[in-house]
């Protein structure tokens, strides 16, 4: 069984998000934001987020960009253009278009966390991706991390 994780950073604590990840035994943050610099990440600014999660944890980190939203979509969804219903759909085909499942290696998910923003999964691309990449491999158990 491959166990893939979710995060989201909103509305917990540098010590919350970290036991979590710990607790976990998460191997590798892997970022699924489209912009990991803004000044309002806090703790989890992309350059941040590695240096924390290596001197804490000795935890990886990778941001790709592939797995992200296109700024296009997020605004459309954030200024209510289009339906969450629609925003999955769209995501979906941008997963589709951008060849994911060719570009990922499955096996190498088990222990890592695919992070975003949102502090719940229910609408939230990484629940998203992650359900789409067991879609792939019902091997794939996942877990949402709050």
């Amino acid at each position: 069984m491959i166990k893939l994780f979710t995060i989201g950073f909103a509305g917990k604590t540098a010590e919350q998000f970290f036991s979590l990840l710990l607790d976990a035994r998460v191997k590798k943050i892997i970022d699924t934001r489209v912009n990991n610099a803004s000044q309002l990440s806090g703790f989890a600014k992309g350059k941040d987020l590695r240096y924390f999660a290596d001197a804490i944890g000795e935890i990886g980190y990778e941001h790709h960009l592939q797995y992200a939203p296109t700024k296009e979509l997020l605004s459309m969804y954030r200024d209510h253009t289009i339906t969450w219903t629609e925003y999955e759909v769209a995501y979906h085909q941008l997963l589709e278009d951008r060849k994911i499942l060719d570009m990922t290696d499955i096996n190498a998910l088990d222990h890592c966390v695919l992070l975003c923003s949102e502090h719940e999964p229910d609408q939230c691309h990484r629940r998203l991706l992650a359900e789409y990449l067991q879609m792939e491999n019902k091997n794939i158990k996942i877990f949402h991390l709050m």
